[in-house]
């Protein structure tokens, strides 16, 4: 017989997480423009991010709830990062932006790309629906994403990222959290 532990289980979410990575790979692209980065983080990295999530809560630069966030990530041993650059896809009409198209959008390249944005959503739901079809408990989080764009995990390009931590256990522990 064979039961699912601590190993087994690590190794489960690992497979998991692989398989979200193609789903959020291959999902549609705006013109087929990739500006995607994806990566799996596993425990070591897990902890620096948490880490610098708490730390940015001390030091008030973003809401206290970002403790109880990092503090819930602590609990999965993998993690899927997603995230964007926010350069423009070469439209010679769109407007989704604010700006008429991407030639005057690049002339204020901070401001998002709706494509790009578009792009990750898509990405993101594709990546969690394997989660969800194989059971594993999961949560997209904006407040880690923030942590690994600090921590310029992604490189200064990536400008916007998620995080979707994995569990396997008994009780899903990213839903019914303490504030």
């Amino acid at each position: 017989m064979i039961s699912l532990d601590g190993t087994n289980s690590k190794q489960a979410l690992l497979n998991v997480a692989n398989k979200m990575l193609v789903a959020a790979r291959t999902a549609p692209k705006a013109r087929g423009v990739d500006n995607l980065l994806l990566a799996i983080a596993e425990k070591e990295a897990i902890e620096a991010i948490a880490n610098k999530m708490i730390k940015m809560a001390e030091s008030n630069i973003v809401p206290t709830f970002f403790i109880r966030d990092a503090n819930n990530i602590l609990s999965c041993d993998v993690m899927v990062l997603i995230g964007t650059k926010i350069k423009s896809i070469g439209l010679q009409y769109c407007g989704l932006c604010g700006y008429t198209n991407c030639e005057e959008k690049d002339k204020y390249p901070n401001h998002p790309c709706s494509m790009n944005t578009g792009d990750l959503g898509i990405a993101i739901g594709s990546a969690v629906s394997v989660a969800i079809d194989e059971r594993v408990d999961n949560r997209i989080m904006y407040s880690v994403g923030m942590a690994v764009r600090k921590l310029e995990m992604f490189g200064k390009e990536y400008r916007i990222i998620y995080a979707i931590p994995l569990s396997c256990t008994g009780k899903n522990p990213f839903f019914d959290r303490k504030s």
